[in-house]
């Protein structure tokens, strides 16, 4: 059975400034801002919730089957996904329009710049749910607000569980919105930021909010993540990973993770541990979908990590 992806599908130009960004923009005159960087280090990834979450979850032997929207500019990542072998029979073409896609300049802090375009994803309504067959697991990802909205009541009248996943996309659901989507969910995952706005935008607490779902997944970057389900809190310990070079990616990576587990039925402590070990992994490697563990090393850096065997 597949796991239908819903979400987006985005190219990422990443840029390195040389430099510091406090060096260049003299506060005085932020009235008037108008600066030029100069970005010898360029490159461009293959990117986007859907497209990170299918690519990972291929890796651990799932069956991802992607709905995403995508523009006139779909060739090279079509290709990819080709090559990957990934099912995008429901990656939908949008004419006259760009794949979503983020222009980021990083300075040597770390700090950074982001113009993000949404493009084609703001048109994920034309897909539906019920155009995808032998579905058994899903998720709804970051995407077009309508999209978001159309796809968790098809998931729901269709009878498939899903995990909602809000994301960068979180604030564009006032409270009410974002209660009925936890109504239709079945698992609900944020990280610690997002959180906190959840919390602020419903008025309920996080042992409230979990109540409404089987299972709230909240990720707390280097601290590990808490799964509360039936009425308690689970405490996941994060894998230790081999670097870190770059975080782009690595909650599409642990919500992989959380997908195999929950499909296999797998019971929560396993799945968020499987979860925490995809990040880590990702989280070695620039880009989100440059990561190439095969099933074999999977296992055995979660058995390194748990002390205990996958699969």
């Amino acid at each position: 059975m597949n796991t239908l992806i819903c979400g987006s599908m985005a190219y990422d130009t990443i840029m390195v400034f040389g430099d510091r960004f406090k060096n260049h923009i003299l506060p005085e005159q932020i009235h008037i801002l108008n600066v030029a960087f100069l970005v010898p280090d360029m490159r461009r990834e293959f990117g986007g919730c859907a497209g990170n979450i299918a690519y990972n979850l291929k890796l651990l032997g799932g069956k991802p089957l992607i709905m995403a929207t995508i523009g006139d500019d779909r060739a090279p990542y079509m290709h990819r996904l080709k090559q990957l072998g990934l099912d995008a029979r429901h990656v939908k073409d949008v004419p006259g329009s760009f794949t979503a896609q983020a222009f980021i300049t990083t300075d040597l802090d770390d700090n950074q710049i982001t113009a993000f375009h949404p493009g084609a994803m703001m048109q994920s309504h034309q897909n539906k749910v019920t155009d995808a067959s032998d579905v058994s697991l899903g998720i709804i990802s970051p995407d077009g607000r309508d999209g978001m909205l159309q796809h968790a009541s098809e998931f729901h009248a269709a009878g498939v569980p899903f995990i909602f996943d809000p994301g960068q996309g979180l604030p564009m659901f006032n409270g009410e919105e974002l209660m009925a989507f936890l109504q239709l969910a079945n698992y609900c995952t944020v990280n610690d930021y997002e959180a906190k706005l959840l919390t602020e935008l419903t008025g309920r607490t996080l042992e409230q909010l979990a109540g409404e779902v089987d299972a709230l997944i909240v990720t707390l970057a280097g601290s590990g993540s808490h799964i509360y389900t039936a009425g308690r809190r689970m405490e996941i310990p994060v894998a230790t990973p081999e670097a870190l070079i770059d975080p782009t990616g690595c909650g599409d990576a642990y919500r992989a993770g959380l997908l195999y587990g929950i499909g296999e039925g797998w019971d929560w402590e396993k799945t968020g541990r499987l979860a925490s070990l995809m990040g880590s992994i990702k989280i070695a490697h620039r880009g989100g979908q440059n990561h190439k563990p095969t099933r074999d090393d999977i296992a055995e850096r979660y058995r390194a990590a748990f002390d205990d065997r996958l699969w």
